[in-house]
């Protein structure tokens, strides 16, 4: 591959828990999502517990991009009437990174099964910036994080910079 795919990127990293439920104490996604990039030598510049509502979930997301340029938002990708993530973010992507739902969901089917259909996972860019949706448990985030977010992010933020 040409060496200019890859640019020297710094990530600064932003952490979005969407629960109506989980307090800094109970939630573990997110707190495995901060490892992960702290464990890869980058900086967690946002971090936030929001409620599963459009409105808060949107808010979080501007804010976390006044200061990164990853943003993972961990929750509320399902189903159910309450799962407003998707309904939030994706209407604020620029540019979809289909890859990212497809391959979350064939490695997801893997580890669990038929279940992974039920998966909403997405990622896009806004304003220069990887924001990435991920279900809420801890499996989800290591699966994302490790598998296809870290190898990957700094040649995601050199192509969504050009």
């Amino acid at each position: 591959m040409d060496p200019t795919h890859r640019e020297p990127v710094e990530v600064r990293a932003g952490v979005i828990t969407v629960s109506s439920t989980r307090t800094e104490v109970t939630d573990r996604s997110g707190a495995l999502i901060r490892e992960r990039f702290e464990a890869a030598g980058h900086r967690v510049t946002y971090r936030a517990i929001v409620p599963d509502a459009r409105l808060s979930i949107r808010r979080a997301v501007l804010a976390a991009l006044e200061s990164s340029n990853c943003v993972v938002l961990s929750g509320g990708t399902g189903l159910t009437h309450d799962d407003g993530t998707i309904e939030a973010v994706v209407p604020l992507y620029e540019k979809t990174i289909d890859g990212f739902g497809e391959l979350f969901r064939s490695l997801s089917f893997a580890e669990i099964g038929r279940a992974a259909m039920l998966s909403r996972a997405s990622a896009g860019i806004i304003a220069g910036a990887a924001v990435f949706c991920i279900p809420g448990s801890t499996g989800a985030a290591r699966l994302a994080l490790d598998e296809l977010i870290l190898p990957e992010i700094g040649h995601i933020l050199t192509h969504a910079n050009r």
